[in-house]
């Protein structure tokens, strides 16, 4: 078909019929005047030249159409793009709360005895684990779990190896035979660190309860639930990020949940104003012991105007796991930023850049579709940006170069760089799969240098996964309890853990420099 009648075609919010001469704003072409029908015969015959027939053309149809869309609903229809989830037979009709466990978690619990080495409990952590968490058992034979070894543990443990650890006076002793035993490379198990990170309540419900009481869990603070059969093995585990994901995939069939998805954060009133970050310029050090010390999977990453820039999560510890990537722990939070940006480039095929956060007017749909797009804990809730103190108002207005790192630049001056030595002591040999340093094989590319980036604004608040999977238990008539409870008894009792207060009380932000 021409274009021009492809174009003729109804639009949206005409009255629905084919015709171009029906749609308001399009010319009809103009009549045959009375010459031009009594010509002779030869001449109507006469086959007209492509000049000829442009002499007089018809006015086109895009000249008067008037847009589908007004500006306000395509702004709404990019803040909240049309869902392609439709009801699904399986779960249509149905009351969320009284569907069991075992429709959500596949059997795919990963193990480790306690006699396991750190290195291999952190390969099966790194591999095909999309729990991320690996349970702990006292022998091979056995089916319940006693602990858990997940990316804190793995970032608490490194912080020991590296000697940035603080223990207690009664963990001093245990401290000091763990560094000595990784500096000689001699195998370190899970049972020696079990001292090192404070462990999260094991949460244990059979297969076939319901999911009611796993929301009230995941809304009161917990963060995973160990799902077993009917001989109490446990059989799988099931995650905050898991459920919430369900929900967001599953919605059209829950009206409950669904109604919620359109309301503005600034409305719900959820999440807390009570927040930690880091400063871009403080080493990366620093901000691994601010995670271990105060018991978080996450901190944002603000420049001097408390503009949010990045995030650094425990997840990002596996860029650590090589001796030739010490160099990166004194080097900056924003140069740490750019190597992971550079890297999620490299193995997804496409640039990246930071989408940690949302603004008090986004929607909750907008809010869940990024934490389940980036698999994360938590979105910062910035408002609009503010000016730094000092220049350079914010590391992600500069075209800066980070300086390389030792390892990095001598890689890239080397013909055939040695193969990384694991920072984890091995227990037979270094050659199994191991996490490279990012910075040995990718340039490392300012965050200011990918498409996308640009200031997201001052941090003020922040959304966990904790925040609205309380909401969707308290809107479904459940009772989950205080998650501040369950917060404060992971977080490490420090000094250093009073914030200060922003302008007035309005926020609390713990800015660590």
């Amino acid at each position: 078909m021409d274009p021009v009648d492809s174009s003729a075609k109804s639009t949206p919010g005409s009255n629905g019929s084919n015709s171009a001469s029906s749609l308001p704003g399009v010319a009809s072409p103009p009549e045959r005047s009375n010459s031009q029908s009594n010509k002779p015969s030869h001449i109507a015959a006469h086959r007209q030249s492509f000049a000829e027939n442009q002499r007089y053309p018809p006015p086109s149809p895009h000249a008067h159409r008037h847009p589908s869309f007004t500006q306000q609903a395509i702004q709404d229809l990019l803040i909240n793009p049309p869902s392609n989830r439709h009801a699904n037979t399986r779960y249509a009709g149905r009351d969320w709360r009284d569907m069991a466990l075992s429709e959500l978690v596949p059997d795919e619990a990963k193990w480790a005895d306690l006699d396991t080495s750190v290195e291999e409990a952190t390969m099966t952590l790194l591999k095909n684990n999309t729990s991320n968490v690996v349970l702990i058992r006292k022998t091979s034979d056995s089916k319940t779990a006693i602990s858990t070894f997940d990316p804190s543990d793995l970032n608490a443990y490194l912080l020991v190896v590296v000697g940035l650890a603080k223990p207690n006076e009664e963990h001093v002793a245990a401290y000091d035979e763990i560094s000595k035993k990784a500096q000689s490379q001699t195998p370190i198990s899970l049972r020696e660190i079990q001292t090192l990170s404070r462990k999260e309540q094991l949460v244990v419900l059979p297969a076939d309860s319901t999911l009611d009481g796993a929301i009230e869990a995941f809304g009161s603070g917990i963060h995973r639930i160990l799902v077993t059969n009917q001989s109490r093995e446990v059989t799988g585990v099931l995650n905050q990020l898991r459920l919430l994901e369900f929900f967001w995939n599953e919605a059209a069939n829950f009206p409950v949940i669904d109604r919620l998805y359109g309301s503005l954060l600034r409305d719900l009133q959820i999440g807390t104003q009570q927040i930690i970050a880091i400063n871009a310029d403080a080493p990366l050090a620093d901000a691994l012991s601010l995670m271990s010390n105060e018991g978080l999977t996450s901190v944002a990453v603000v420049d001097h105007g408390l503009n949010v820039v990045g995030n650094i999560s425990t997840a990002d510890v596996r860029h650590l796991t090589n001796t030739t990537s010490l160099p990166l722990l004194k080097s900056s939070c924003m140069h740490f930023i750019s190597v992971i940006l550079s890297e999620r480039g490299v193995e997804r095929g496409r640039d990246s850049f930071p989408v940690f956060y949302v603004n008090p007017y986004s929607t909750l749909a907008h809010t869940v579709a990024k934490l389940v797009a980036t698999n994360s804990h938590r979105m910062w809730v910035v408002e609009s940006a503010s000016p730094s103190p000092s220049a350079p108002a914010t590391p992600l207005l500069q075209a800066s170069h980070p300086v390389p790192t030792p390892a990095a630049a001598a890689a890239v001056g080397a013909t055939s760089p040695p193969a990384p030595t694991i920072l984890i002591p091995p227990t037979t040999s270094t050659s199994g799969p191991q996490s490279p340093l990012p910075g040995q094989s990718i340039a490392v590319v300012p965050s200011a240098a990918l498409p996308g980036s640009r200031i997201s604004g001052r941090l003020t608040g922040v959304v966990s996964l904790t925040d609205i999977l309380n909401l969707f238990a308290k809107s479904s008539g459940l009772n989950p309890s205080d998650p501040s409870e369950q917060r404060a008894r992971r977080r490490r009792s420090s000094s250093s853990s009073v914030r200060p207060t922003i302008e007035g009380g309005r926020t609390s932000v713990d800015i660590r420099r």
